[in-house]
């Protein structure tokens, strides 16, 4: 296995990143989201789309919820931004390219993406060479997962203010994390400055996901014990509520994928669909 400190792109964030781009290239508009630069950045070989992971069938669902997700996350961000929060974090931020699509608002931020040395170092390098660049208020932060690293202390050494507002932003994260290191991540989160938002994913037990969307699931699941990477924690939305009213948020809410399908998808007529198996947290200081 490689050092986390040797530059090389997370495959999953890659994956992420081109089904990204997949919507683009494939889905008639309007687009959800329009991000081909997380494709420019990972640079795939000329036959990426050819790959067993396009398929641009068998893919739908997941890249569905991907640019729902990510839509719903930076729509939340203006939205903050908008009301005077300064600081927005990225936990697991893998090819997000929020700061390099949407400067007009990013600029006026304070940025922290965190995410896996070798990847930080990887994405820091690829930016410079296609003339994007590090500007001051993006700073990539590495942190090993691994090793329990706080990733609190690490922005805070990067210039984060905890006692100013801030939006974190947590995705396909929660699912490879026990129950305790869930509740542990949302207690940090939660001492930060009143009023400060988290918007986090969560994955629905596999008995509440749609029938004809289980198979699709229980093949990324095995996948991801393969990787040695397994899903480990599921909640009800009863359950995600109580661990984040446990860990100390004062305002507390799930967003099912139906709000985000009504918000992004209505009117579609081309059947792309999203999947009922993940939810939001929205939890406030």
């Amino acid at each position: 296995m490689p050092d986390q400190s040797t530059p090389a792109a997370d495959p999953t964030a890659v994956r992420v990143a081109l089904w990204r781009a997949l919507h683009v290239q494939v889905d008639p508009p309007p687009h959800v989201l329009e991000d081909e630069i997380g494709l420019k950045l990972a640079a795939p070989d000329e036959g990426w789309r050819n790959r067993q992971d396009m398929d641009p069938k068998f893919t739908q669902p997941f890249r569905a919820s991907i640019v729902a997700r990510a839509r719903f996350i930076e729509d939340l961000v203006v939205e903050q931004a908008g009301r005077g929060v300064g600081q927005y974090v990225l936990l697991g931020a893998g090819l997000d390219t929020f700061a390099q699509r949407r400067t007009e608002i990013a600029s006026r931020l304070k940025i922290f993406e965190v995410d896996q040395p070798g990847h930080q170092a990887w994405k820091r390098q690829r930016l410079m060479e296609l003339g994007y660049g590090v500007p001051g208020w993006l700073k990539l932060v590495p942190l090993n997962f691994e090793v329990g690293d706080s990733w609190l202390q690490r922005i805070q050494a990067a210039g984060f203010d905890a006692n100013q507002l801030a939006v974190v932003a947590s995705t396909g994260v929660s699912m490879y994390l026990t129950r305790e290191a869930n509740l542990a991540a949302l207690r940090q989160i939660a001492s930060l400055a009143p009023g400060s938002t988290l918007a986090m994913t969560y994955f629905l037990p596999m008995e509440m996901a749609d029938p004809d969307e289980r198979f699709g699931r229980e093949l990324a699941e095995k996948g991801a014990r393969a990787s040695g990477t397994p899903f480990i924690s599921f909640f009800t939305p009863e359950e995600m509520r109580a661990l984040a009213r446990e860990a100390g948020f004062q305002q507390v809410q799930t967003v099912p994928s139906a709000t985000l399908a009504q918000r992004y998808l209505a009117g579609r007529t081309d059947g792309f669909k999203l999947p009922k198996s993940e939810e939001f947290l929205i939890a406030t200081t």
